[in-house]
């Protein structure tokens, strides 16, 4: 997993769980939620804000500058 995000401090978890019945995803996301607002406030955050990554892109473009950069020499 990578991340990138605009704070020096950050933590992470990626929660594996086996659960006694089963569940849907929307309610797993309801109750982590709840928790968010709730008894791990401040603690444990939640947003469902949509994410673009573009870092393959940004380093082909680095690629090309460098060769650009190597040329002009």
């Amino acid at each position: 997993m990578a991340f990138h995000v605009p704070t020096p401090k950050v933590s992470v978890m990626d929660l594996t769980c086996r659960l006694e019945k089963a569940a849907k995803y929307e309610d797993i996301k309801k109750v982590v939620k709840q928790a968010s607002e709730g008894p791990l406030k401040g603690i444990l955050g939640y947003t469902e804000d949509q994410v673009y990554d573009n870092e393959f892109g940004y380093s082909n473009r680095v690629v090309d500058l460098m060769a650009y950069m190597a040329s002009k020499e």
